[in-house]
């Protein structure tokens, strides 16, 4: 199980994927102050994170068709593919791969494009927050939990449950993965920060440095 953001990539996904978006429908422009109410009530504890990324994707994408926003994802996936994965990552993952071992890509980032990365990758299923539709247009609310923290925790559960006996071997890159990372059998944290660190060490989940 891999996360994506900060493990298999260089830096996080989301924000390039709206702003590069907006960069070529320069018009969106205009709702990005759309997205300051949602961080007011991040900054004074009243919303969770998901509140923010759901405005954030309402702002920069909100209203465009399946189409567009699908035809989008195709130029964003091979780019990063190209440019912004780790070595490191890359070598584990096809460690695994030659090991046969099921593969699962689990990213709080929206299904907007992780499936598409999880393909890519040769992934053999993708979980990551799901983002509401209406018809053929994006909405943009999120239609699952923001897949973060708990949420992943619960995810290691259900894949315990679909996969009995198996080992689960688990990567992440932040200190709200450490709630997973300490569920499965063996946990790694990888480029964490120094606080992350000492609290994975208290976790028994192995640090490193991929590059």
């Amino acid at each position: 199980m891999f996360d994506l953001d900060g493990t298999l990539t260089r830096h996080d996904t989301l924000l390039p994927y709206l702003a590069g978006f907006v960069r070529r429908h320069p018009q969106r422009l205009a709702r990005l102050p759309h997205v300051l109410p949602a961080i007011v009530r991040f900054a004074l504890g009243l919303v969770d994170r998901g509140a923010v990324k759901s405005a954030a994707i309402r702002a920069a994408l909100g209203g465009r068709s399946r189409s567009e926003i699908e035809g989008w994802t195709r130029e964003f996936v091979p780019r990063l593919l190209a440019r912004g994965l780790r070595e490191d990552a890359l070598a584990a993952l096809e460690a695994h791969r030659r090991a046969g071992d099921f593969l699962v890509l689990l990213s709080a980032s929206p299904d907007l494009y992780v499936p598409a990365i999880g393909r890519a990758l040769g992934f053999a299923q993708s979980l990551c927050t799901e983002v509401e539709w209406q018809d053929d247009r994006l909405g943009g609310r999120l239609r699952t939990p923001n897949r973060r923290g708990a949420e992943k925790a619960a995810c290691v559960a259900t894949l315990r449950r679909e996969h009995p006996g198996l080992k689960l071997i688990a990567y992440g890159n932040a200190a709200s993965d450490l709630e997973h990372l300490a569920l499965a059998d063996q946990g790694t944290l990888v480029n964490g920060g120094v606080w992350a660190r000492r609290a994975a060490a208290r976790q028994n989940v192995d640090c490193v440095t991929w590059r």
